[in-house]
């Protein structure tokens, strides 16, 4: 049986890195007592594997990572058994069955995230939020610096930005999150900063939550964004 989990990090557990999460969550599903699944070989691992890193530092309530299971459970069994053995800060808020046979894992299938930026107190631009929003993405280009292994380079970034609006004093925004075009949502919003103050942000001017994770059921021409624990079929 193969489950994908979503869960909220929030609080001071935010500030725990992702190899640290997900030792978290091997602890946990051992303490639950979940039957989890292992790998073969000399050195077995519980198979287990996650969407997408979240950044140190940022919350979020719509994590995912796909466990597998040596024997059949109800999924509000598993819900409830994890989510009583996380640690505070860390919530199961949802489990459900991938069906056996489909194509691809958590991480596979990101393709976009939606974010949450607020200002801290006296850090934010001067001006009406969403006349500054309408400015910035009427550009037709937004490039950054980007470094890689090869140099610097410069990056179109504004294809990659699927909504960006005001929601009262905060961003929200819908970045592309694969592999191949993953956006940050800092580099976005730093990106932002500079264009409609003419200098570079301050360091601190906001903080960052991750809202929810996405699968595109669409074409590159016509998205179809689905949550992961909504996307492909239902069991």
């Amino acid at each position: 049986m193969k489950v994908r989990i979503r869960f909220s990090k929030e609080g001071p557990v935010r500030f725990v890195g992702h190899l640290d999460t997900m030792r978290c969550f091997q602890k946990a599903v051992r303490r639950a007592k979940l039957p989890a699944a292992f790998s073969g070989g000399y050195s077995p691992h519980m198979i287990m594997s996650f969407a997408s890193p979240l950044g140190v530092g940022v919350e979020s309530e719509g994590e995912y990572f796909d466990l597998e299971l040596a024997e059949e459970l109800p999924v509000e069994e598993i819900k409830e058994r994890l989510d009583q053995v996380m640690p505070e800060g860390l919530h199961v808020t949802g489990v459900r069955c991938v069906p056996d046979g489909k194509k691809g894992n958590a991480m596979s299938l990101v393709a976009a995230a939606d974010y949450r930026v607020r200002f801290r107190s006296g850090k934010e631009p001067e001006g009406v939020l969403s006349d500054l929003i309408d400015r910035f993405m009427a550009q037709k280009q937004i490039f950054i610096t980007k470094t890689t292994k090869t140099g610097e380079h410069q990056v179109d970034i504004r294809p990659f930005i699927y909504e960006m609006r005001a929601e009262e004093d905060c961003i929200f925004y819908r970045l592309a999150s694969a592999s191949a075009n993953y956006t940050r949502p800092d580099t976005v919003t730093d990106t932002f900063l500079a264009f409609v103050t003419g200098r570079e942000p301050e360091p601190f001017s906001y903080r960052i939550r991750r809202l929810e994770i996405y699968a595109d059921q669409g074409t590159e021409e016509a998205h179809v964004f689905r949550s992961l624990l909504e996307s492909g079929e239902q069991v």
